[in-house]
C-alpha cells in the first residue's frame, strides 16, 4: 500500500456506490460499477461504540477512498421492507429471529454475509460496519476471506471517554413530528424544544438517557473488548482518538492507517 493511494482520498470524492446488491443479495446487481482506486483497494473493518461519529467517519472513509460502505444494519433495514419472494434464506431466518424479539446468530449472519462474497471482493474495496460483533464471528469472518484470498486492511477502532459519549448522546433531541434530531449544545433549535422545520415539540429519546447511555456501553465494551484484542493480536487494529471535528478525525485515521500499513510492510519484509 503507497501513501499516495490514500492521502489522494484526502482532497478528492467519489459518488456512492449502488449498493443494491449488498443490501438485497441473491441474484441481484449493483447497477453503477464499483469505483476502482489507482492503488490496492482499502477491505476495512470499523468499529466504535455508539455516538463517537462512526457513521460520519464511515461517510468520508468511502466518499474520499471510493470504498463501499456494508452495513449489516441496513441489510437487516432492507429486509424488513423486501418482498418474500426477494429475500435470501439468510435474510428469512434472519427475520423471523427479529420478528420474535430475538438477538440473530452468529451463524446466520455469516450465511448473510457470505450470500454477498461478491460485495467482499468489489474491485473498489469494503468497508464493513456491524460485522463482526464478537470473536467468534471474526474467526469464521477472516476464514472465509482467507479462502478467498481477501486480506484486510486494517480494522478502524474509534475511541473516546465514555463520558464524553454520554455527553454527547444524552444532550440529543428528538422532534415528535418530523424526527429532526438535535443537540442542547451543539446543535439547538433556535427556539428551546420547538422544531426548526415543522414546529413540533422535542423530546429525549429513553435510550438517550444518561443511565441507559451507561449501560449501553458497558454493555458494549464488555462485547467489544475480546474483538479489539483478537485484531490487536493480528496487528491490524489501528485506534483513533474520535475527539475533534468529522475532519480532524478522518486526517487523524488517514495518517494512522497509513503509518500502520508502513509498519506491517515493513515488518514483513
Amino acid at each position: 500500500m503507497n501513501q499516495q493511494s490514500f492521502s489522494v482520498g484526502a482532497t478528492a470524492t467519489h459518488p456512492k456506490h449502488d449498493r443494491t446488491a449488498w443490501l438485497k443479495g441473491g441474484d441481484f446487481r449493483c447497477i453503477m460499477p464499483p469505483h476502482t482506486p489507482a492503488g490496492q483497494p482499502w477491505r476495512i473493518i470499523l468499529l466504535g461504540p455508539p455516538g463517537v461519529g462512526k457513521g460520519t467517519q464511515a461517510d468520508l472513509i468511502c466518499q474520499r477512498l471510493g470504498t463501499c460502505h456494508l452495513s449489516t444494519g441496513d441489510v437487516f433495514r432492507a429486509a424488513k421492507c423486501c418482498r418474500e419472494e426477494d429475500l435470501t434464506p439468510a435474510m428469512h431466518s434472519a427475520l423471523d429471529f427479529m420478528r420474535r424479539g430475538d438477538l440473530v446468530p452468529d451463524e446466520t449472519v455469516l450465511n448473510m454475509v457470505s450470500e454477498r462474497l461478491r460485495c467482499l471482493r468489489c474491485s473498489g474495496g469494503f468497508l464493513l460496519d456491524g460485522f463482526p460483533r464478537t470473536v467468534a464471528q471474526a474467526k469464521a469472518l477472516d476464514q472465509l476471506l482467507e479462502s478467498h484470498g481477501i486480506p484486510l486492511s486494517a480494522v478502524i477502532n474509534y475511541e473516546m471517554p465514555i463520558t464524553e459519549i454520554v455527553a454527547r448522546i444524552s444532550g440529543r433531541r428528538t422532534c415528535t413530528g418530523c424526527k429532526a434530531v438535535y443537540h442542547v449544545s451543539t446543535l439547538p433549535p433556535k427556539v428551546e424544544n420547538v422544531c426548526d422545520h415543522c414546529g413540533a415539540s422535542l423530546f429525549q429519546r429513553e435510550d438517550d438517557r444518561p443511565e441507559s447511555v451507561k449501560v449501553r456501553m458497558a454493555a458494549y465494551q464488555s462485547a467489544t473488548s475480546p474483538l479489539i484484542k483478537f485484531y490487536e493480536e493480528r496487528g491490524l487494529l489501528v485506534s483513533i482518538s474520535a475527539k475533534g471535528t468529522p475532519e480532524e478525525i478522518y486526517q487523524r485515521t488517514q495518517r494512522r492507517v497509513f503509518a500502520a500499513q508502513k509498519a506491517k510492510a515493513k515488518a514483513a519484509a
